[in-house]
C-alpha cells in the first residue's frame, strides 16, 4: 500500500464521512478526523454487507460500493450516537 493509497483512502473516508453527517438527522459534533475515522469504517461496513450480496469481479469502483459506504457509515453514526454518547 502506497502513500497514494493511504491518502486516498483518506479522501474518500471525510466525503463518506461528511455525506453520511448530511443525511442523519441533527447536529452531529464531529472532526475532521472522528468523520474520516466514520466514513473509513462505513466503507469496511458497507463493504462487508455488499460482499454478502455479490462480489465485485474486478474489485474497482462501483457506485453501489459508495452507496454501500454511506449506509455503512450511517450505521456506525447510529450506534456511536445511541450507545457511546449516553
Amino acid at each position: 500500500m502506497g502513500i497514494m493509497s493511504i491518502v486516498w483512502m483518506i479522501v474518500v473516508g471525510f466525503v463518506v464521512g461528511l455525506l453520511a453527517r448530511y443525511i442523519y438527522p441533527g447536529a452531529i459534533n464531529l472532526g475532521f478526523w472522528m468523520t474520516t475515522l466514520l466514513g473509513i469504517g462505513g466503507s469496511v461496513v458497507g463493504g462487508i454487507i455488499g460482499g454478502l450480496f455479490s462480489k465485485s469481479p474486478d474489485g474497482k469502483f462501483r457506485t453501489a460500493g459508495f452507496i454501500m459506504s454511506v449506509i455503512g457509515s450511517l450505521i456506525l453514526l447510529w450506534a456511536y450516537l445511541n450507545f457511546f454518547m449516553k
